[in-house]
């Protein structure tokens, strides 16, 4: 388990994290959510002893990082998949990391070939795709076999293929009792992986919830019908105080109203349905409402922006 309590970090008038409080379980894959520059990468590496918190306190299993005798046996991380010597080979990378933390060498070839990088293992880093360069990084944080895995954007640079491929090795690992910890700007992704939601915004903490709840609690949700008797519907459902919205695709929907209440009153008046459905937002969606505030770098839209290009030139 990762506990992190009161955890802050300033940079001069800058407070990058500010009094985080959240515990990461085992048993669960959890996301790690929030906009640019929201303090996630910092607090990655004060978890990990790379940055001292200004205060607070993170603790790994009850002990902070330098406490831990073999620390690649307690926590795997992978926080910048180019941190490796290009001219050495991905077996000799991971050999040198399993020496120097007393794993046994054999390891080397178990997590070689976990991440499907058997077939290039005596290659040099340096001629790695990203998407090589992260599988040798997942690797290295699988090599001490590990209670807790913390991941940073792990999927950048994979294929369809190696996305779902770490995605079903988190929830495997989740599924061991681990503890698993993971940062991704993919929401689309997360949504499949991720069973409980950390989110800060400005180095605060926003949410830390369930998927489920998470998106319950931030998004709109409603019920969507279709019918060939849109008139009638309407009538009944507006003499049932329920409030309608058209879409504008042939298909209205419900606020506040649940389909089995309306499924009841269409069958009470002999309406025929063809749809019927709960909608509900994504987690992008939910993400976006609840982080409006706290996103430190907004874009301009490509119109406006052409504008001021446009200007500019002009008063060249």
């Amino acid at each position: 388990m990762i506990e992190l309590t009161g955890l802050t970090k300033r940079y001069g008038e800058k407070v990058a994290v500010n009094q985080l409080t959240f515990a990461v379980r085992p048993g669960i894959v959890t996301g790690f959510l929030g906009p640019n520059g929201a303090g996630k990468s910092t607090t990655m590496r004060m978890i990990l002893g790379l940055d001292h918190p200004t205060a607070g306190d993170v603790r790994i299993d009850g002990k902070h990082y330098d406490q831990l005798k073999d620390p690649m046996r307690y926590i795997g991380a992978l926080l910048d998949a180019k941190a490796v010597h290009g001219g050495r080979s991905a077996y000799h990378h991971l050999l040198c990391l399993a020496q120097a933390n007393g794993i046994p060498s054999r390891r080397v070839h178990e997590v070689l070939d976990t991440v499907g990088l058997t077939a290039v293992a005596r290659k040099k880093a340096k001629g790695f795709s990203l998407g090589m360069g992260q599988r040798l990084g997942i690797a290295g944080a699988l090599l001490g076999d590990p209670r807790i895995l913390m991941f940073d954007e792990p999927v950048n640079g994979l294929d369809p293929e190696g996305i779902h491929w770490i995605r079903t090795l988190m929830k495997t690992l989740a599924a061991q009792g681990r503890t698993v910890f993971v940062s991704s700007h993919l929401m689309s992704e997360m949504a499949l992986t991720a069973d409980h939601l950390v989110v800060i915004g400005q180095g605060r903490l926003l949410a830390d919830l369930s998927m489920a709840d998470f998106i319950a609690r931030n998004s709109r949700s409603c019920v969507r019908i279709r019918t060939p008797q849109r008139e009638r519907l309407l009538d009944v459902l507006h003499g049932a105080g329920l409030t309608v919205v058209e879409t504008g695709s042939g298909a209205f929907e419900v606020d506040a109203a649940k389909p089995e209440r309306i499924g009841e009153l269409a069958a009470q008046h002999q309406i025929v349905l063809h749809e019927l459905s709960t909608q509900q937002a994504s987690l992008e969606e939910a993400f976006m409402r609840l982080t409006a505030e706290s996103v430190e770098y907004h874009a301009h839209s490509d119109s406006a922006a052409g504008q001021q290009w446009g200007d500019g030139w002009r008063k060249d």
